[in-house]
């Protein structure tokens, strides 16, 4: 990381950290000089070797396991970071969940809805309320939706209804917490090559998602943690309220 994005003495948390967007995220604010703290639900041999990753960049790191969609594990993840870290310049919100099977609506199961909004929606709302108590002035609070959130998606409603809310939050919580100089905004990724979409890609269906997007391949984690590294930097400082789509031209939307 170059001098552009310059992280040092600063200090983030990073939910999902053990995998994916929220395993390269926590790395790359690592590499630009911050300590970081990542929660995780139940990989902890992954968890584990994320944070050995992050104190071999020479930063602080620690994890803390905890199920977010209860309020007492998101509290006492934001809890430990004012413990740890006597305040909080990064939040992350990463967690969530995408239910793989193409469910119509009249046939989706009140359990699968009730599920994806409490592990999408609750849990946002939960540590993001938190997070809003612990960060210090000039902060920076990132959330990962879904370009789903902004044009729906058929099949997946439980999903795109609670990605959708998310947006509504940023846009709301950005002017409260603008008077202390906090940024609030959402990244919104199309197809990423991680493994909470890997059934998606089975068979010929990898290469038929890569050849419907513009520029011709899937996202890796990489290309939405360098946008996230980006909001929480300085360079970032006047952006707040803004949904960042990441999806290789697939979705044209505002």
């Amino acid at each position: 990381m170059n001098e552009l994005i310059d992280l040092t003495g600063k200090t983030g948390v990073v939910t999902g950290g053990s995998r994916g967007v929220g395993r390269a995220t926590a790395i790359l604010l690592a590499r630009a000089g911050a300590s970081v703290g990542i929660a995780f639900r139940s990989h902890q041999a992954e968890a584990e070797s994320v944070v050995a990753q992050l104190e071999g960049l020479g930063g602080r790191a620690w994890a803390q396991q905890g199920d977010l969609t209860d309020v007492a594990d998101a509290d006492a993840l934001l809890a430990r970071a004012q413990e740890e870290f006597d305040g909080l310049d990064i939040f992350v919100a990463n967690h969530g969940i995408w239910p793989p099977i193409d469910t119509p609506l009249a046939q989706m199961t009140d359990e699968q809805w009730h599920s994806t909004m409490n592990a999408n929606l609750h849990s946002i709302f939960y540590t993001c309320r938190a997070a809003a108590r612990v960060l210090r002035d000039e902060g920076r609070l990132v959330l990962v939706g879904s370009t789903a959130g902004q044009r729906g998606e058929a099949y997946h409603a439980d999903y795109a209804s609670s990605k959708g809310a998310m947006i509504s939050l940023v846009k709301g919580l950005c002017i409260e917490l603008a008077p202390r100089g906090i940024t609030v905004n959402c990244v919104a990724p199309g197809w990423i090559d991680t493994e909470m979409s890997a059934t998606a890609y089975e068979g010929e269906e990898r290469q038929r998602i890569a050849e419907s997007i513009p520029i011709g391949r899937i996202a890796t984690a990489e290309d939405v943690a360098g946008p996230i590294v980006f909001l929480c930097s300085r360079l970032g400082r006047h952006i707040t309220g803004e949904i960042l789509n990441i999806n290789g031209g697939a979705v044209l939307v505002g």
